[in-house]
């Protein structure tokens, strides 16, 4: 369970900021090099690099490189970890608030001397 909580306290991080998420958004259309990721921010390539070290220190993104080109690409199952921990959470206040929906319902039967 700590491997779990570690591998997600990484990708939240990495998803913390605008930057990485909007990596991320463009490599869930397919893989694309870092020439073209860093393309649409205003940002020198090294301080660009150092947000793809973080993306890839999470997991949630892995690079090969070919010649002098580096190619990026979204590990998907990575994100899924995220998406499973918001599923849990959601269940488990869907849950919270039935229960308490189900004691307001009972408490006001009560009064009402029913």
């Amino acid at each position: 369970m700590d491997n779990y909580r570690v591998a997600l306290d990484a990708i939240f991080h990495a998803l913390s900021d605008p930057t990485r998420r909007a990596v991320v958004h463009r490599l869930g259309a397919g893989p694309a090099t870092v020439s073209e990721l860093s393309e649409p921010f205003d940002m020198a390539l090294p301080s660009f690099m150092k947000h793809m070290r973080v993306l890839e220190a999470s997991g949630l993104v892995s690079s090969s490189k070919h010649g002098r080109v580096r190619t990026c690409t979204l590990e998907r199952d990575k994100l899924a970890r995220a998406e499973r921990w918001f599923e849990e959470q959601r269940a488990l206040w869907s849950s919270r608030y039935e229960n308490l929906d189900n004691l307001l319902e009972q408490l006001q039967g009560d009064g009402n001397g029913s």
